[in-house]
């Protein structure tokens, strides 16, 4: 796994673009206490955030090497590189999005540099004590930046909210992993793996394993925003910033699914039987969950915050159909198989779920408002904004070409070669279910009729821009879709080397 010193190469491999990142923050935040003018920092985070994808990509051209601290402390391995993309690409799309806004301050930025370190490193861990330090460095910036309007008694709920049920679902993750902890005297997760194995796995180990596994999956649950484990995300979604809510739309729950494949796959394969069981469980109730409360909503954000809840039953079913025809079974499917669809299926919701709230965010600018009311007539006051809104929305629900039809069908194929026929079958009922609520929006915008709609509606010009970037990554994901999807395969199947 690594060397206990690092020689440059080992260093430009493994800790760059982290270390790219905390010098960005860090300067941003160091100097806001002394220079209040907030229009310097954004572009000094959009260079650390550059800088920090050339590394990744400097590390993605070298080879396909490994390269990890001792005790799997940080591992930069292709799966790693993947998230990294991931996490510089959408704290990019947010960057973008909130160009112009003062009321956000002049330590967005920082904060928002901090959160993306935080992807980063949930991405690259392979150690217990890694994993909850990449979670709570995610969570602790996440708190402020929902708080961030503190003149606005929605945002300091939201805040207030995201920090206890945080806390709650940290505190009950950390109980959780200290079970593997003591089963096995290992924090490193191939070390996890050869105890379990040399356990045995009687039947007082799993007394302790499987309630192991339950309580972290509290903590991941959490950070996803799987049913039981949502209760949070509708309020803070409705109360944070608008930019902040799309970055808690995709961010968190990237980090949430990198860590909770590593940790499965790699730490617990002799349990396997048991964690496709919880993960595809969690997968039905939170599809039908967040696509059955989203009929009712008439706030965009409460509206995207159910259909995020509903994504993320979506891709669980990568991670429960991965290893679930080789625990009952037959053939084996390829390595990487469920996992390289969950990546497929998160490059997809990156760019249309970042447009969607794009769209949010040019509305309640012009309407004072996320109601859906606000929507009424927007095809006739800002046209190119609502096909754009149609756009990701077909996107979401699935309709081919569109780039979440790949995620999708990359993902109940998946189910399909495991043999979780009815799993795969609930997801397709689940996304006829979901053009209910994302058609009635389709509706309010196109044919429903207000007084004063005739008046064309002004974008911000970083809403332009971020709208023109989300929508080419939409329809650049079906252009290049063998390219990436090849990407999403390799970066898997570094999850078994």
């Amino acid at each position: 796994m690594g060397g206990s010193t690092l020689n440059v190469n080992d260093f430009l491999t493994l800790l760059a673009p982290e270390a790219l990142l905390t010098v960005g923050a860090l300067t941003i935040l160091v100097l806001g206490m002394i220079w209040r003018d907030e229009r310097a920092y954004r572009p000094l985070a959009g260079v650390g955030i550059v800088a920090a994808a050339a590394s990744v990509a400097a590390s993605l051209a070298t080879s396909g090497a490994t390269a990890a601290l001792p005790q799997g402390m940080l591992v930069a391995d292709g799966f790693t590189q993947f998230f990294r993309v991931i996490g510089a690409g959408c704290a990019a799309i947010v960057l973008v999005m909130a160009l112009g806004r003062k009321e956000l301050g002049n330590e967005f930025p920082g904060l928002l540099l901090l959160a993306t370190l935080g992807i980063l490193l949930c991405a690259g861990s392979a150690n217990l004590v890694m994993i909850y330090v990449g979670i709570e460095l995610l969570s602790i910036t996440s708190y402020v930046l929902a708080g961030l309007l503190r003149r606005e008694p929605r945002s300091n709920e939201a805040a207030l909210k995201y920090f206890f049920y945080g806390a709650a679902a940290s505190a009950v993750m950390l109980y959780g992993l200290s079970f593997f902890l003591g089963l096995t005297g290992a924090v490193d997760l191939p070390g996890i793996a050869a105890g379990l194995a040399r356990s045995g796995l009687t039947a007082a180990v799993r007394w302790v394993a499987l309630p192991g596994v339950v309580l972290t999956m509290v903590g991941l649950g959490f950070k996803i925003a799987a049913v039981p484990f949502h209760q949070w995300s509708p309020d803070v979604y409705e109360g944070a910033p608008t930019p902040v809510t799309a970055f808690l739309s995709v961010g968190p729950k990237a980090a949430g699914f990198a860590v909770m494949a590593r940790f499965f796959l790699v730490a617990l394969p002799a349990l396997q039987l048991d964690w496709v069981v919880l993960l595809a469980a969690l997968s039905v109730v939170t599809m039908c969950v967040g696509n059955l409360v989203a009929l009712s909503q008439t706030h965009m954000k409460r509206l995207l915050a159910y259909s995020s809840i509903a994504q993320a039953g979506y891709m669980l079913i990568g991670l429960a159909a991965l290893q679930a025809r080789a625990a009952g079974g037959g053939t084996p499917p390829l390595l990487g198989d469920g996992v390289a669809a969950l990546l497929v299926y998160l490059v997809a919701y990156l760019f249309t779920n970042l447009g969607a709230f794009t769209v949010v965010q040019a509305v309640e600018d012009a309407a004072g408002s996320d109601d859906l009311s606000a929507y009424t007539g927007l095809v006739r006051r800002a046209p190119l904004v609502a096909g754009a809104m149609v756009f990701f929305m077909l996107s979401l629900v699935g309709i081919p070409p569109l780039a979440c039809f790949l995620g999708k069908l990359f993902i109940f194929s998946a189910a399909v070669r495991a043999e979780l026929y009815w799993l795969a079958a609930i997801g397709v009922v689940n996304s006829a279910i979901s053009l209910a609520y994302y058609f009635k929006v389709v509706r309010v915008m196109f044919f429903d009729r207000s007084e004063g709609e005739a008046a064309a509606m002004p974008v911000a010009p970083g809403l332009r821009a971020a709208l023109t970037l989300t929508w080419a990554g939409t329809l650049g994901l079906v252009i290049f879709a063998t390219p990436i999807i090849a990407w999403a395969a390799r970066s898997a199947e570094m999850l078994a080397k």
